[in-house]
């Protein structure tokens, strides 16, 4: 088998999962609301599955310690070929609760997976740090521009029940193309070439010295999440079929422009972080970005709130190359395996609260607080990491 460069298999890889996350986060609330669930029932089952991610990010943060990280991939993917099988087979609803918490559906169609603290590792080690946050915004670029396209594949079943196929039936029909997708992610982790710890490696470690630093970001971070799951990607689609009863076409290619938005907004972090730093560059375009998040939940008309969430869209993800970025910078190369896990996880920990709580506030018809929330908490948090942190610069800031 011709062996790739890493960096190319682990972009297509994360394209694939992208892709597949991108049109089942929009396809979740329908596909639950389809079987007879309530709001508050979709915001419970996207909390499983955040709960879900967050324990087997604690798992893989333990084994990346030892093992070959090209191992872990592959398990992973094979994870979301089952997942997507299960989803499309299931309808009970406790079940359903089982396959989210244990699978890796992602609700979020964002950085919030088993998969990202083992990519984030394999991706630091084949770059330098003058051209770490440059290859971390192109990561992050080919990750959204795959959402967005996953998120007009969610308009797939509208097209298909014309042909006389049931809407439930061909949204069930999407999760075997998750499926589909996690098999062909696999094939591309398995070209990534293995490399398991040697006696002459620097061998991976459980956080040393930089374990105050990581913990201090992990808490951090966390408010963030759990600010960010008040309108995770199912929750906001959500939002917008309750109040603007929008279809599932035009969300589709909503959530397309968003991605779209996202995408071209990573570049654009890493050159101004060359020019600000890396914690301005996270602080200063995400106020905005909740300030905008925070007006749409009062705008009065449809267009008007997709151009504010569309303004949201281009700056909100601008601290996603950045902060990852920026954590690989202050740790070790021993410690970059563990410390992706312990940010990750808390993050998913966090983002697992809140939907649930999100969904809560739907059922009881309190649909502009989840927004709200989601926007004041995230200033805050944006406060304290530039208070916190704007000392500590990255080596190549230094």
């Amino acid at each position: 088998m011709q062996v790739l460069q890493p960096t190319t298999t682990l972009f297509a890889a994360r394209a694939l999962r992208d892709f597949g996350d991108g049109f089942v986060a929009i396809l979740l609330p329908v596909y639950l609301l389809a079987l007879g669930f309530s709001p508050l029932q979709v915001g419970i089952i996207a909390t499983a599955s955040l709960f879900g991610s967050a324990f087997l990010t604690i798992a893989i943060g333990f084994l990346g310690a030892g093992h070959d990280l090209r191992g872990l991939l592959i398990a992973a993917a094979s994870l979301m070929v089952a997942t997507g099988l299960l989803m499309s087979m299931v309808n009970d609803y406790a079940l359903l609760l089982v396959v989210a918490f244990a699978g890796t559906i992602n609700p979020s169609a964002g950085s919030v997976s088993i998969f990202v603290p083992l990519e984030h590792a394999v991706l630091a080690r084949e770059v330098t740090s003058f051209d770490r946050t440059k290859m971390f915004a192109r990561y992050s670029l080919v990750g959204a521009l795959a959402s967005a396209v996953g998120a007009l594949a969610a308009a797939l079943p509208e097209f298909i029940t014309p042909f006389g196929l049931m809407q439930l039936t061909a949204i069930k029909l999407m999760f075997v193309l998750y499926a589909v997708v996690g098999v062909v992610g696999g094939l591309f982790y398995a070209r990534i070439p293995p490399r398991p710890v040697s006696h002459t490696d620097a061998k991976p470690a459980a956080l040393g010295p930089s374990r105050a630093i990581v913990l201090k970001l992990a808490a951090l971070f966390s408010l963030d999440a759990f600010a960010g799951g008040f309108v995770v990607q199912s929750l906001l689609a959500l939002w917008l079929f309750s109040r603007f009863h929008l279809s599932l076409a035009e969300a589709g290619v909503f959530f397309f422009w968003t991605g779209v938005l996202s995408a071209f907004s990573f570049p654009v972090a890493a050159r101004l972080s060359k020019r600000v730093g890396l914690i301005n560059t996270m602080v200063f375009t995400h106020i905005p970005s909740s300030l905008a998040l925070a007006l749409a939940a009062f705008a009065p008309s449809l267009p008007l709130a997709l151009a504010l969430l569309l303004v949201r869209a281009a700056l909100s993800q601008m601290d996603v190359p950045t902060r990852s970025s920026y954590v690989m910078a202050v740790v070790s190369e021993a410690e970059r395996a563990a410390a992706a896990s312990f940010t990750s996880v808390p993050r998913s920990l966090a983002a697992a609260a809140s939907p649930a709580l999100a969904g809560a506030l739907f059922a009881a018809s309190f649909r502009a607080w989840p927004l709200l929330i989601c926007a004041s908490l995230k200033i805050t948090y944006d406060l304290l990491l530039l208070w916190q942190f704007r000392h500590l610069k990255p080596p190549e800031e230094s």
